[in-house]
């Protein structure tokens, strides 16, 4: 059984779940890893966490645990 997910104007179709997350899970700018779940926008730039957005010198970014 397939899903269809709307996103932006598209309409995307998968058979599985990890197939989904896998095509359309934002991309951390710092490390390059697949964000799933929690992660952080700073001005419109993507980071799997606060370290990741740092380390691209970006200020007043703090993980809360």
């Amino acid at each position: 059984m397939s899903f269809e997910v709307h996103a932006q104007g598209a309409v995307h179709v998968f058979d599985c779940f990890a197939c989904a997350i896998h095509r359309m899970a934002p991309i951390c700018e710092h490390c390059r890893c697949r964000i799933i779940g929690q992660g952080v926008e700073v001005e419109g730039h993507w980071y799997c966490g606060a370290h990741c957005a740092r380390a691209e010198g970006r200020v007043g970014i703090v993980d809360r645990v």
